[in-house]
């Protein structure tokens, strides 16, 4: 068993830094790589790419990522844990396999772990009575039934640990709750149980903290001006031990800063309930565990507690919620204010009077106190600003029908409407977030390794 095992995050959202990955493998000494490339909307967005196109629905990025890396990764035995598959494992799995047969290296066994995507038996679950109540509210999924295009439980950390025990030297999964990818390197490596909840909390606080990327690291902290030379930012390592504790650090040489506020400020987000933090593997209490200065840009944390896990396992859905468009104006010029609400009275009182209703409308004034209070202006005088008008509503034709009311307004209303581009505003689908429960025992989760030579 070794004594320290060091496992970097190298993305926090699809989208994230294409250079920080990179960074890490060349920067340090680190074991492990984990790439977290799932939020609840990418689902959603995965779910539409492979509905138009069976070869899509994963993180294509990650497949190019390790095109790059591969070679290093084998020569420094970093391994490589990443819920980059998404909803379509069978084309991740593919073209990873394409990309690792262009180079000539030794073979490479890849972990493929499944069962978090619950639509094929969707149906049948439905028949059998599951109600999918709603995680905040307890309503029934109800009519929605009919329209949901996703549905995907958050599974745990050991599968994973299954495929790094049966030698993957990179684990490919879809929805996983996001700090299993930092905790099954650990369990794997410091053989912990199902039943060791204190030293699972331990795990779990670790990888909720670096699970966001460089947000551990100074990005995103509330004392930003004191952080230097955030264009070379580090991303985040955890350097854990088998007993349960654990130091937060970065590469040396690295921007960013590691200290008790940007970790603390990492710890509090999405954190909900924070002495029952609840994971598929324990749940966590997060005011059992301490903090302290471990050096320059380390912070040491120990005494994580957590006891038995739920029953359950959270499910994201998402549902067709019907369509929205959203368009923006420049408005200049005195009284900007004042005018940019004229316009956007003008735009609603148009489609009333053309017989147009919706199910929502947003009015907003960016820079105007829009962020922070929506729909409420700034009565200062300011000599310009960007407002914004949305609609929602279950009627295509409807939405389009407000699209078409944007443009004009430039020379048939007050002067100074600027800033109109990129054509009429068109209707978009609008995926809508369900989260739920569902048992543990009916989610059928596959862990099977292949070896790419």
């Amino acid at each position: 068993m070794p004594d320290l095992i060091r496992v970097a995050n190298g993305q926090g959202f699809w989208g994230d830094s294409i250079d920080a990955p990179v960074n890490l493998v060349h920067g340090g000494p680190i074991d492990y790589l984990t790439l977290d490339y799932l939020a609840e909307v990418t689902m959603s967005i995965l779910q539409r790419q492979k509905l138009a196109d069976d070869t899509r629905g994963y993180a294509h990025d990650f497949v190019s990522l390790i095109d790059k890396i591969l070679p290093h990764l084998l020569e420094k035995n970093i391994r490589v844990l990443a819920n980059a598959s998404g909803v379509n494992p069978a084309a991740c799995l593919s073209a990873l396999k394409e990309v690792i047969n262009r180079h000539e290296c030794d073979p490479v066994r890849i972990g493929i772990v499944e069962g978090d995507d619950l639509m094929p038996q969707f149906e049948s679950l439905v028949k059998d009575g599951h109600r999918f109540e709603h995680l905040d509210t307890g309503e029934p999924l109800g009519e929605r039934v009919s329209k949901v295009t996703v549905a995907n439980a958050y599974i745990s950390s050991f599968p994973m640990a299954e495929a790094l025990d049966r030698g993957a030297h990179i684990v490919l999964t879809g929805r996983v709750i996001d700090p299993a990818l930092t905790l099954a390197p650990l369990v794997h490596e410091f053989k912990w149980s199902k039943k060791d909840y204190d030293l699972l909390a331990a795990g779990t606080v670790a990888g909720h903290i670096i699970e966001c990327g460089a947000q551990a690291t100074g990005g995103n902290t509330s004392r930003w001006w004191e952080v230097e030379d955030y264009a070379g930012i580090g991303y985040p390592v955890a350097e854990a031990q088998a007993d349960g504790t654990f130091v937060i650090t970065k590469q040396e040489g690295t921007g960013g800063v590691v200290n008790r506020e940007s970790v603390t400020e990492q710890i509090l987000y999405e954190l909900g309930d924070p002495e029952n933090y609840i994971s598929p593997d324990v749940v966590v209490d997060f005011t059992s565990f301490s903090l302290e200065e471990n050096g320059e840009n380390r912070i040491k944390i120990s005494g994580a507690r957590g006891k038995e896990p739920t029953d359950s396992y959270k499910v994201s859905m998402a549902y067709h919620g019907g369509y929205k468009a959203t368009g923006q104006l420049t408005v200049s010029g005195p009284r900007a204010v004042e005018k940019a609400e004229a316009v956007a009275d003008m735009i609603w009182k148009r489609l009333e009077n053309a017989g147009f209703s919706y199910e929502e409308t947003r009015t907003e004034l960016v820079g105007a106190g829009a962020i922070f209070e929506p729909g409420k202006s700034d009565p200062s005088d300011l000599p310009e600003l960007n407002l914004r008008l949305g609609v929602r509503d279950p009627d295509r034709e409807k939405v389009a029908r407000f699209g078409k009311e944007i443009a004009p307004v430039v020379t048939n209303g007050p002067p100074g409407i600027t800033g109109y581009a990129g054509g009429r505003p068109k209707p978009q689908k609008i995926m809508a977030y369900w989260p739920t429960l569902i048992p543990k025992d009916i989610v059928d989760v596959s862990v099977r390794v292949e070896e790419v030579k």
